[in-house]
């Protein structure tokens, strides 16, 4: 890599660790906890899931880790899916995220912030598609100015978008009545349990999404060794300790039937707790977390784009890095432009589950790269090595081939369009490397001979 095309080390572990709580953190949290309870069909196994959910988040995040330290460039999983496995693999995850992950998020998120929105201010249809565009570009906007400026809207909207959460887990601890924990399993066999959490486990998951986008911004993370895996650790397990808390109390305020019934149960609990001030509260705590969660992928994904078109596999004027501002600005404009076209079509709702599935199939790749570089590179630098090798890993890939596997029987249509999207990625992948005539396995080579 030349000079010119290398990132800034600008930011600190504290934005490493808002950036993934900034994500995670969104609009989830606030609905998905109706969703658990009625999948798991007892508030005992219930917040079992949520800590389970987050137990994986976090077993996934130092698999991450340990490769994010070992390759500290921008691009997250598509550097790591690269060098084991080669670049029609990498290109078809970030192919994937390009479609469909980062601007399907992206829109979904602003859409959201503008349906919230609409709570204080009632806006027509077209004048909430307007909020929603406007969001994406003043977003865009802020973070093409420089990474600094897009950490730092991300560090305040982290620390702002929490205190909502912790006002209902503290008081919702200390004055609820309901305590209703009871049955802790549903009725029925062993199976019948096993499978409900599995599909409470798929749906509490949601809210657990974003923490691996850390790593797109791993060539801007000073001293990414450390401060990487640490991250990890700090983000997710603070939100995983944060949700098991809210949840706790959701179930402490008001019964598990009269949360199942309500799609806004964080608005319910705080009413009950507040008076009518506290859905007021509830609903700013939603538009700030959803402008926060929305400014982190507007943040991350396009440094995966960047990373991909520098290799000489995409359109190259993604790959380049503003003179003044030293940010992937093409590739911000072009993440900005796909996500407004999403909003415009209103097809970001049915890209829900194709999102999920296909996270799911480079997740699971990603953390399998592990084993694969560590047998095909033994001796490249490793600062940080996951914790419980090779066993962790192992758990990880079961799960998530679990869980595949049972959103592949619970929607084969979704699940096999999930599939076919990546699979367009190879003729694009061909193409683009015979328009730019990349030589991928050379490029590889010295990669790696500058990290060893």
């Amino acid at each position: 890599m030349n000079k010119k095309t290398v990132l800034r080390r600008e930011l600190t572990l504290f934005d490493a660790v808002s950036v993934i709580v900034g994500i995670m953190i969104g609009s989830g949290i606030f609905f998905i906890p109706t969703f658990v309870l009625g999948r798991a069909g007892a508030p005992g196994l219930a917040l079992l899931v949520w800590a389970a959910a987050g137990l994986i988040s976090i077993l996934s995040g130092l698999c991450y880790a340990e490769l994010g330290a070992a390759m500290p460039q921008a691009g997250g999983a598509y550097v790591y899916l690269r060098e084991a496995f080669g670049p029609i693999v990498a290109f078809a995850s970030t192919w994937t995220s390009f479609l469909v992950g980062g601007p399907g998020s992206i829109a979904a998120l602003a859409v959201a912030f503008a349906t919230y929105t609409g709570f204080f201010l009632p806006m027509s249809g077209t004048a909430l598609k307007v909020l929603a565009i406007g969001t994406v570009i003043f977003l865009t906007a802020i973070n093409i100015l420089g990474v600094k400026q897009g950490a730092k809207l991300q560090n305040l909207l982290t620390v702002a978008k929490i205190f909502p959460i912790l006002a209902i887990s503290i008081f919702g601890l200390l004055q609820g009545q309901a305590r209703d924990f009871t049955p802790l399993l549903p009725p029925g066999d062993a199976m019948s349990t096993i499978s409900s959490f599995g599909l409470a486990l798929i749906a509490a998951l949601w809210a657990f999404t974003g923490w691996a986008n850390v790593n797109s911004l791993a060539e801007e993370l000073k001293n990414p060794a450390r401060n990487l895996p640490l991250a990890m650790i700090l983000g997710v397990g603070g939100v995983t300790l944060l949700y098991t808390l809210f949840n706790f109390a959701l179930l402490n305020v008001l019964p598990a039937t009269t949360l199942m019934a309500t799609e806004t149960p964080a608005a319910a609990v705080a009413t009950s707790l507040f008076g009518k001030v506290g859905g007021v509260i509830i609903t700013g705590g939603a538009l700030i977390s959803i402008l926060g969660s929305c400014n982190g992928c507007v943040l991350a994904f396009p440094r995966n784009y960047f990373a991909m078109a520098r290799d000489g596999l995409f359109f190259r004027q993604l790959g380049e890095i503003h003179p003044r501002f030293g940010t992937p600005v093409a590739a911000s404009l072009a993440s900005a432009l796909l996500s407004i076209i999403l909003i415009l079509s209103g097809t970001f709702e049915q890209l829900t589950t194709l999102v999920v599935f296909s996270g799911m199939i480079f997740t699971t790749l990603t953390v399998a790269a592990v084993f694969v570089l560590r047998r095909k590179f033994p001796h490249m630098h490793r600062p940080y090595r996951v914790w419980g090798y090779p066993v962790v890993p192992i758990i990880v890939l079961v799960l998530n081939l679990g869980l595949m596997l049972n959103t592949l029987l619970d929607d084969p249509m979704s699940s096999l369009v999930g599939l076919v999207v990546p699979l367009l990625g190879a003729p694009a992948y061909f193409y683009f490397r015979k328009a730019n005539k990349v030589d991928v396995e050379s490029q590889l080579v010295t990669e790696f001979a500058d990290n060893n």
